[in-house]
Order: C-alpha cells, then sequence, then structure tokens
C-alpha cells in the first residue's frame, strides 16, 4: 500500500529524529528543541534541553561511575527513556542518546503546553502562571504524568509516551547554549541549550555545595 504524503512525511520525521538520536548528546539536545512530547492526555513542545556524556569524562553524569539498575537504560539502545527520582519527590525524564554502549542521555529540561491545557492545569493547580506549567524538568514530567512507569519505554514509537519531531524547523539563530544548572561536576560546560526569550525556559542557577559547619 502506497502511503499518503502526510504518512511519507511523518515516518521520514521520525528516521530523521532517530538518527538524531543515535548521535552524540550534544547535537541531540540542540535538535530536540522544538519537538513535541506527548504523555498523559497533554504535548509539551521542547523548549529546553541538557546533554550528559556518561561515562566519557563527564562527571556530572548519572552513568559516569559505570553501569547501575538506576541508569541500565542510559546504556542503550537510542530512543529510549531514562527516568529517574530525585529529592525524594520528584521525576525527571531524559532521552537516551548515542551508540548503544556509550551511556550518553540529553535531560528534558523545560517546554510549553501546546495540547491538552485543561488536564495541565488540573494535575497542576498550584501553578498559577502557563508558562510556569511545565518550566523544569520536574515540572515538565508532573504535567505530563511522567514517572517511573515510563522508564525504558521507546519513545518514537506508539508507547504511552511519545516524542514526535517539531512542526516546524527550529532555525539556528534561535538557539541559545551555556552551562548546565545545578550540577556538582563540569559544572561550566556550555551543554544546555534552550530556545532564546523563550519565558518557559528554566532560571540559571549554579550549583553551589553547602558548607558544612
Amino acid at each position: 500500500m502506497e502511503l499518503a504524503p502526510n504518512d511519507r512525511g511523518a515516518d521520514a520525521g521520525l528516521a530523521a529524529l532517530a538518527d538524531l538520536l543515535a548521535g552524540p548528546p550534544l547535537p541531540a539536545a540542540r535538535g530536540l528543541l522544538g519537538c513535541r512530547l506527548h504523555a498523559g492526555g497533554v504535548t509539551v513542545r521542547i523548549t529546553e534541553a541538557e546533554a550528559y556524556a556518561g561515562t566519557a569524562g563527564d562527571p556530572a553524569s548519572h552513568a559516569h561511575r559505570g553501569r547501575t539498575p538506576r541508569n541500565a537504560v542510559m546504556f542503550g539502545p537510542a530512543g529510549h527513556a531514562y527516568v529517574y527520582f530525585t529529592y525524594g519527590m520528584h521525576w525527571c525524564m531524559n532521552v537516551v542518546t548515542g551508540a548503544e554502549g556509550e551511556a550518553a542521555a540529553v535531560l528534558l529540561r523545560a517546554g510549553e503546553v501546546v495540547d491538552g491545557l485543561a488536564t495541565a492545569r488540573e494535575r497542576r493547580p498550584a501553578i498559577r502562571r502557563d508558562v510556569d506549567l511545565a518550566r523544569g524538568p520536574a515540572r515538565l514530567c508532573a504535567t505530563l504524568g511522567i514517572d517511573r512507569a515510563a522508564y525504558g519505554g521507546y519513545l518514537l514509537g506508539d508507547g504511552p509516551v511519545r516524542l514526535r519531531p517539531p512542526a516546524r524547523p527550529v532555525p539556528p539563530e534561535a538557539v541559545v547554549a551555556g552551562p548546565r544548572v545545578g550540577v556538582t561536576g563540569a559544572h561550566d560546560l556550555p551543554w544546555r541549550f534552550w530556545l532564546d526569550g523563550d519565558p518557559t525556559v528554566s532560571a540559571y542557577r549554579r550549583h553551589v555545595p553547602r558548607v558544612r559547619r
């Protein structure tokens, strides 16, 4: 059966996204900007993403010290979700990238709710402004209803959490790069990418170690 033009375009877009994710984490992080993430009846357009290079000299990565039950999915294959629990209360989600065995990933830091706004508001009643619904990695997951159940899911398939290419290309001049947020190691590497001027991008805070008294 011959595919309709829209179907062929969708397949080509997914194939291009799969190729992007199979490569290094930095171009993948930049290329994920503008992509749409669907889950829990809500769609978010990714506006900020942060690259992590796994065991390849990145002390900020969860995989820096090798494979564990927690980070196993980071070792590939690409295109799967690495979801982790942090501070005893929040879920955050990464997209696994790179060749199998390299343990690279991209943290989805922020996004704009573009569909399912009523559901997002019901899920996050304490958030007063719509631009803050998915502003930050924990808020993004909470708005989409993403938790441990999403761990290891293939994001380019038809599962409950789906990643899709941008509705329109993001021009290079719209992307800004800078240091990652709140990491204790390699904190000055410009491995965070965001859409310039977008109000949903999270505020930058450099990690300051606590001094024991």
